[in-house]
């Protein structure tokens, strides 16, 4: 009995956040609140049923005391703070994170946990994915919700396009991971190259940048942390060549990129034929690639993987920061469902950063309180645009909780590096795919409000509990197949 009730509630746990995306990704209060409820019943059912129901090495510990520290200084900033439900509502959104942080550690243990998440996460992320490109592909059949501030971006379920472009980026790494894993199985294999090809066309339909960079990112974080090197770098190579003759396909058909204009049924049709052929060659790649135990790699990049991915962030913030410096005033960039938003670097994000930057300067201990970035945009801002974050997790915290926050944010990431890096040590193949999909997330988080979107944080919050957890395990992690995956 308590074997069968870890199982289903494993199973919600993981099914929760792409349940959540097909209610505009939680961001409301009561899909998010009915979000946290489950996941604190799922906290109990853990500590009924979970050997280890917390963690009990130093990086579990400081995560959880990372994020519940920076939920009780969010708390209190409502003494301080000048929106009073705007602090309400991000405490309630850190609850929510906290439990289900506490959960994933305590729950995704063991063999089956270990062999199903990845599979599991990208098949998610896929079903939201197609479920927003579905009304390309048959338009005149299915017509979604839209909005005027899209403009044909893909935005559905969750909503906002930004958001549908980093859950596509979360899945193609998951994906290519395990279609680049030769210890899967080749039927497993060739459904995730497959599903790879529209996960990247969903990254392109978004026409986000940053989704674009957090994609390019946890690619390349694949390559350098995978103990089989050839394998997953041909995987990477198909994946990236199949999505972007995918997203060639659709740039070449304007209604099924804006979704106006003549010949729409016709044009999506097209798009779906080409999206799956090119799933079905991926697949026959995927499956005819050699199998067996991942033989681990020497040299810097296994032996220091965190240098690399570190030098990549650090660059990709050097560019920004070389972009916002440059930018005199802030200017939107292309609007819309449109390729030349991928060749420029105009964003109205400097203006946002600027003001945050400010914003910490002025009030460098305890920041202007959760929620008062936009008391401050509006103050302060040289631009018409309304905007209620900042547009960065790591620059909004520092102007809304000040040096504390920052310290309990940097605390918590901190701790997930530490247990990707002491699994990586011990299991190299196991840590590759939530680390680089991690990775991806991070970067996002840094060039959006992704962490206001439950739905796709919470995806991160599961890779994290996972490496937090299986970093602690005892006994031989070498194979994800323990469990017959």
């Amino acid at each position: 009995m308590r074997r069968l009730a870890g199982a289903a509630a494993t199973a919600v746990l993981l099914a929760g956040p792409f349940v959540l995306a097909f209610f505009s990704g939680g961001f409301f209060d009561r899909p998010r609140l009915t979000a946290a409820l489950v996941a604190w019943l799922l906290v109990g059912v853990a500590a009924l049923v979970s050997p280890v129901p917390l963690p009990r090495a130093l990086p579990g510990r400081l995560a959880l005391g990372s994020l519940a520290l920076l939920c009780a200084l969010t708390a209190l900033s409502l003494e301080w703070g000048p929106l009073a439900q705007d602090v309400v509502d991000d405490t309630g959104r850190l609850l929510l994170y906290l439990g289900v942080l506490v959960a994933a550690v305590a729950l995704l243990r063991g063999a089956r946990a270990r062999a199903a998440l990845e599979p599991v996460l990208a098949g998610g992320a896929l079903v939201v994915v197609l479920y927003g490109l579905s009304e390309r592909f048959l338009q005149g059949v299915i017509e979604l919700a839209r909005s005027t501030t899209a403009a044909g971006r893909l935005e559905q379920p969750l909503t906002y396009w930004n958001a549908m472009g980093g859950m596509a980026a979360l899945g193609i790494v998951l994906a290519t991971r395990v279609a680049g894993d030769p210890e899967r199985s080749p039927a497993l294999r060739a459904a995730a190259a497959a599903a790879a090809v529209p996960l990247g066309l969903g990254v392109y339909m978004s026409f986000s940048r940053g989704a674009l960079l957090s994609a390019c990112l946890g690619l390349l974080a694949l390559c350098v942390l995978a103990p089989a090197l050839r394998a997953q770098a041909r995987a990477c190579l198909v994946a990236a060549v199949a999505a972007g003759l995918a997203s060639g396909a659709a740039a070449a058909l304007p209604a099924t990129r804006t979704l106006e204009g003549g010949g729409r049924t016709a044009q999506g049709a097209v798009l779906l034929a080409a999206v799956l052929l090119l799933a079905a060659g991926s697949a026959a790649l995927a499956a005819r690639a050699p199998a067996g135990p991942e033989r681990a790699r020497t040299g810097l990049l296994v032996r220091r993987p965190g240098v690399a991915i570190a030098g990549v962030i650090a660059a990709i913030v050097v560019a920004v920061a070389a972009g916002a410096a440059l930018e005199r005033a802030p200017e939107p960039g292309p609007f819309g469902a449109t390729s030349a938003r991928f060749a420029s670097a105009e964003t109205t994000r400097y203006g946002y950063w600027g003001v945050a930057l400010d914003a910490f300067g002025d009030h460098p201990l305890r920041g202007v309180g959760s929620g008062g970035f936009a008391v401050e945009w509006l103050r302060e801002r040289d631009a018409p645009e309304r905007a209620h974050d900042a547009h960065s997790l790591y620059i909004e915290t520092a102007a809304e909780l000040g040096v504390a926050g920052l310290l309990a944010l940097a605390g918590w990431i901190a701790a997930i590096v530490l247990a990707a890096g002491r699994l990586h040590r011990r299991a190299p193949g196991l840590a590759t795919g939530p680390a680089a999909a991690f990775a991806a997330w991070a970067l996002h988080a840094g060039l959006d409000w992704t962490w206001e979107m439950p739905a796709l944080t919470l995806v991160a919050l599961l890779l994290a509990g996972a490496l937090l957890a299986w970093s602690e395990e005892e006994g031989s992690l070498a194979s994800v197949h323990e469990a017959g995956a």
